[in-house]
């Protein structure tokens, strides 16, 4: 298995590249006869993202600084053998950070993170000047494209790739109020890296802690009008709304499942759209910016698909190309 999933991943281009956090879940044993005990997982919202699309059969790059303890070993070891390549991955001397996940009534999960002095936020110039080469998208966002002192780092990246006009962008604030603090600064540090990509994907829950009292469609707005060509908002159950300059909104529906909970939904979602984006050759903004509505509208529903399957299972845990050959692929 191992063999093949290398194989397909060789031979897959274009070079997706992932930046950011990659985390321990400390999530909660279903076992209600031993409360109190919990699983140590593979986490981060770019190192989720990366795994899945590695699943789905992309060439995916992750940049995430690994720590040489027992945690940064997992991360290492599952990336590995999910066939996402780490040869751009730092090994860094700080520690790994910790997630403790937590579930609400309805299985949305909650996190106190543990992050003081840890791995993920000690990017340097010379670790982010490592991207590939032949990178085709690069996806950013999440904790460590607003937590210093590396973010700093991270957002020339972005905006440095950004101005070569031929990568595709794409970023996920993936907000967390406990870290940003006030919403009004957060939209700032949010709002900079809008300028800089060409597609934004951010929840319901994300927008609305970011801008209060404001509807969707006037926020997609407002990140189009400072650069971004598409913004994708997901709402849930409900589905995922998508807005493009010039086009009407368009919103496509959930899928009914049944809920084991929703850690990595959201990044599973990211995946599916960026496959679905390369699977259509759409490898570049202008490609993208051009794009018929009957293509976005089936590519939202792939990435509804993907993430509704992961919603099925415990952890995040995105499913395969394999697994999803009788959907869509």
């Amino acid at each position: 298995m191992q063999d093949s999933r290398e194989a397909a991943v060789s031979r897959a281009r274009p070079v997706v590249t992932v930046i950011g956090e990659a985390l321990i879940d400390l999530t909660p044993h279903h076992d209600p006869g031993v409360p109190g005990l919990y699983r140590a997982r593979p986490g981060g919202s770019p190192f989720n993202v990366a795994v899945g699309l590695a699943r789905l059969g992309r060439h995916t790059v992750l940049m995430a600084r690994l720590a040489d303890d027992t945690f940064g070993r997992i991360l290492r070891g599952h990336a590995a053998a999910e066939g996402v390549d780490l040869a751009f991955a730092p090994h860094a001397a700080e520690p790994t950070t910790l997630a403790v996940v937590s579930l609400d009534a309805d299985a949305r999960a909650n996190y106190d993170l543990y992050l003081q002095g840890t791995a993920d936020w000690q990017w340097t110039a010379a670790e982010t000047a490592r991207v590939p080469g032949d990178t085709a998208v690069l996806h950013v966002g999440s904790i460590a494209s607003w937590t210093p002192p590396g973010d700093e780092q991270i957002y020339a990246l972005t905006a440095a790739w950004h101005a070569r006009a031929q990568v595709l962008v794409s970023y996920d604030p993936n907000v967390r109020p406990a870290l940003l603090g006030e919403p009004g600064r957060a939209r700032l540090l949010v709002e900079r890296y809008a300028s800089v990509a060409h597609i934004v994907k951010a929840s319901s829950e994300d927008v609305g802690w970011l801008y209060p009292g404001t509807d969707i469609e006037q926020v997609a707005v407002r990140w189009i009008e400072l650069g971004t060509v598409i913004v994708v908002i997901t709402d849930g159950a409900h589905g995922a709304y998508l807005f493009r300059d010039g086009s009407a909104p368009m919103h496509r529906p959930g899928r009914r499942v049944d809920v084991a909970d929703t850690v990595g939904a959201g990044d599973a979602f990211t995946a599916g759209l960026l496959d679905a984006f390369l699977r259509r050759g759409l490898e570049c903004p202008d490609l993208v910016r051009r794009s018929s509505p009957a293509v976005l509208s089936a590519a939202l529903d792939e990435a509804i698909l993907i993430s509704a399957l992961t919603c099925e299972r415990v952890g995040a845990d995105p499913p395969t190309a394999g697994e999803l050959s009788g959907h869509f692929l």
